[in-house]
């Protein structure tokens, strides 16, 4: 069971949207062009926490790297509190200490020669912060669960647990006061017992201070545990999204069932998806998943008179709001059979 409260049905703008987003990289040596974010919508809303799904290759760390400002989108644009964000230099730095990134491996984000206390001061001295240093760090670490916090001032990377190191950087990004942090797998090179510290982390510093984040990871396990809403992504396409708990318990598309049934507490046998893993080089024609389908390949789409569509027809882009949507032919005839 799900310990993140549900989002609030009261309707809130977003405080960071992707709008048609699409971040393409030429292919070396006259191959073809890689279509990392080929269509993406996405809201986030103030003081919610949206965790992005998907399996290595699906573009969600591009797709991550372009919100923050470090991938400049091929097509369509990124707004922030309702201004389009822009990619000059004074302007991206200003956005940058309102949008703070959190990685995956605390070990190579740290610098091993710097103390705790310079590692945390780091963003303050960059955005040439007027305030008392020393009480903005103190601050930080102590948000980030790291007290008394003069007690690791002096500390080094390596005379740190990995969880420590993992708060060291969270404070680092908090000491700027930000609305919004990207975390990027922010509890996977963590040993099981401290995972669920971070994530109780993240879940109060959304509570106390209002944060927003986005977070990105493979596990649908730790989105239930985090996360109010989710966004599923296949192949540069956000082919699932809505609430934690309805998404998770009620799965609609066939790659999010698949995701799922490998979770230790699953039900059943896991569904083993065949064909290649996503290749941005090679998206297919009609449904982009349609290769790897389990749904096509077990005759199911065949009965109910999409395989076709799936094999040729392509699907809209979701529109990025707060409503459970899915984008699959098989799962839209489902649901018209069950309302009907």
């Amino acid at each position: 069971m799900s310990t993140a409260p549900l989002a609030t049905t009261t309707p809130r703008l977003p405080l960071l949207s992707a709008e048609a987003l699409k971040v393409t990289f030429p292919g070396r040596r006259g191959a073809a062009t890689a279509r990392a974010v080929d269509g993406v919508d996405l809201d986030i809303r103030p003081g919610e926490i949206v965790a992005l799904v998907g399996e290595s290759g699906c573009g969600k760390t591009t797709l991550a790297r372009s919100l923050l400002g470090l991938v400049p989108p091929t097509a369509g644009r990124v707004t922030f509190a309702g201004a389009p964000l822009d990619y000059a230099g004074r302007a991206l730095k200003a956005y940058r200490k309102r949008v703070q990134l959190v990685l995956q491996d605390p070990s190579g984000s740290l610098n091993p020669r710097h103390t705790v206390y310079d590692a945390v001061a780091e963003g303050l001295r960059i955005h040439g912060y007027a305030g008392d240093e020393r009480a903005a760090v103190s601050e930080a670490l102590s948000r980030a669960g790291l007290r008394p916090p003069e007690r690791f001032f002096l500390r080094y990377p390596h005379e740190l647990s990995g969880g420590q190191r993992q708060r060291v950087v969270i404070a680092g990004a908090l000491v700027l006061e930000p609305e919004l942090i990207v975390a990027d797998e922010p509890v996977a090179s963590l040993d099981a017992s401290v995972r669920g510290e971070i994530l109780a982390l993240l879940l109060r510093l959304r509570d106390e201070l209002g944060l927003s984040a986005l977070v990105v990871t493979h596990d649908l396990g730790l989105a239930w545990n985090i996360a109010d809403r989710v966004a599923v992504m296949y192949l540069g396409r956000i082919v699932e999204t809505g609430p934690v708990e309805q998404l998770l318990t009620a799965p609609q598309h066939p790659y999010t069932q698949a995701l799922l049934s490998v979770l230790p507490e699953a039900e059943g046998e896991p569904v083993v998806l065949t064909g290649e893993p996503p290749d941005p080089s090679k998206v297919p024609s009609g449904c982009r998943f349609h290769v790897r389908c389990q749904v096509l390949a077990s005759g199911e789409a065949e009965r109910a008179g999409v395989a076709e569509a799936c094999r040729t027809v392509d699907l809209p882009v979701l529109n990025g709001g707060a409503d459970t949507q899915v984008a699959c032919h098989w799962a839209a005839v489902c649901g018209r059979q069950q309302r009907s």
